[in-house]
């Protein structure tokens, strides 16, 4: 890995550090208006529960705890939690937000548990795309929507993302685009 790849593996990938603050003060700038339309595109209702996977910095996190009834969020990245828990203190406390430290390839909760779930710049990291997927269709509860949102500073590609999903047990995928954003929705059967 190249010393510019490693740099922003740091910042961006799997923040840690003085580079990963960094990374996530401009994550919190560069993801917010992706993170508002697809949380737009989820349509989160107030008694619904939401799940994050990569949530970095906490934006998303805030957004969907003001439309959803539980959020929960999961991150590989310690300063990622750091920076979301202090942008997200008040709901926290309410107990309408639960952060945890973990990987999409291992989600620890249980089946069925989730009417919604959602990630941001973040699927083109995961070991392995397909593993976590199935990861994420496991923790859904049937009917229950995935959207996945990327910005252009990502640098997924949107082609193969239906297949993917198809291939990890979705339904109805489809991608729609916004500007140079662009969003994987698929429902879990």
């Amino acid at each position: 890995m190249s010393v510019t790849s490693q740099i922003l593996m740091r910042m961006f990938g799997q923040p840690r550090g003085y580079l990963g603050r960094c990374g996530g003060i401009i994550m919190a700038h560069t993801n917010d208006d992706c993170a508002a339309w697809v949380i737009e595109l989820l349509e989160v209702k107030s008694n619904e529960t939401v799940l994050e996977v990569g949530f970095g910095p906490g934006v998303a996190i805030k957004r969907l705890s003001e439309a959803a009834g539980h959020v929960t969020g999961i991150d590989q990245s310690r300063e990622m939690i750091t920076q979301a828990e202090a942008r997200n203190a008040n709901a926290i406390k309410s107990g309408r937000v639960e952060l945890r430290h973990g990987s999409v390839s291992g989600l620890p909760f249980v089946d069925n548990t989730f009417h919604k779930a959602m990630a941001v710049n973040s699927m083109q990291i995961w070991p392995d795309t397909i593993t976590g997927l199935r990861e994420m269709w496991r923790v859904m509860k049937s009917g229950g929507t995935l959207a996945l949102g990327f910005t252009p500073y990502s640098g997924q590609k949107n082609e193969g993302l239906t297949e993917k999903l198809i291939a990890a047990g979705f339904t109805k995928a489809h991608v729609l685009e916004k500007g140079r954003n662009f969003c994987a929705l698929a429902t879990k059967p």
